[in-house]
């Protein structure tokens, strides 16, 4: 059985102690590939040297995090492009809007992922969406470019019934992670509507690590926990969610 890990920031120093024993500790625990989101133009380097420690296992995105949308965000963008021009990346992330930590960049964030939207259009990359109390926000953005092939997938989701209904309508994937397994996570519901055909398992890592380890440091290691509660959510072994998530993982990052 092979799991992937579709979301998980390895080269932040939260791993800088045991980077080595975590990612053997994923191997040994099924997961064989591990996806990186790059944040700004100072993590690119870093992911990098790990996706060159790891091959086959670690994957490098790129993309300037909403969150770190800051006065210099126009510089940061021209980056992501000069780095696209000269490595390889297997997604556009983790870009979006979030409206959480802070409302008064909407505009700058708003102009920074259009931008990305069209770079992963331009290089043929899935989008690998951040969308915190900004759905409609990031929805809109993503309308205006039906028809040109955008794709990916929306990182941690834990919207509502409709709101995934809406996500997988516009050909997108679900990401599902460490929330799935807290009480009251209402993502339930959800996944018992939707099946698995448009999930990705995800951790997050270091953030978001599921029960039993809530409130501690997330790796790569702790998905079986959420493709477990996945399994029992969708009423299939936990096996035949593996396969389908891995393989959608697969598809839609063509690893």
């Amino acid at each position: 059985m092979q799991l992937t890990d579709t979301h998980a920031h390895l080269y932040l120093p939260q791993f800088d102690d045991d980077r080595e024993e975590a990612v053997l500790r994923a191997l040994e625990n099924g997961v064989t590939r591990i996806l990186l989101p790059n944040i700004d133009a100072a993590s690119v380097e870093p992911m990098l040297q790990l996706a060159t420690h790891y091959p086959g296992i670690c994957f490098p995105m790129i993309g300037l995090h909403p969150t770190s949308v800051k006065e210099d965000y126009r510089e940061q963008l021209a980056a992501m492009k000069a780095w696209l021009e000269k490595e390889k990346f297997y997604a556009i992330g983790e870009v979006g809007i979030d409206l959480y930590w802070d409302k008064s960049k909407l505009k700058e964030q708003e102009e920074a992922f259009s931008y990305q939207v069209e770079l992963s259009i331009t290089n043929d990359l899935p989008l690998v969406i951040h969308c915190r109390e900004s759905f409609n926000e990031t929805v809109t953005i993503l309308e205006r470019y039906r028809g040109e092939n955008i794709k990916g997938v929306f990182h941690a989701f834990s919207g509502t019934s409709e709101q995934a209904k809406k996500v997988i309508n516009m050909g997108f994937l679900l990401g599902i992670g460490g929330v799935v397994t807290f009480k009251n996570g209402g993502i339930d519901k959800i996944l018992a509507e939707t099946g698995p055909s448009r999930l990705l398992t995800e951790t997050d890592s270091p953030y978001l690590a599921p029960a039993p380890f809530r409130g501690k440091r997330n790796e790569p290691s702790m998905i079986r926990y959420t493709a477990e509660k996945i399994a029992e959510f969708c009423r299939l072994p936990l096996s035949e969610i593996a396969a389908i998530t891995t393989g959608n993982a697969e598809t839609l990052f063509k690893i």
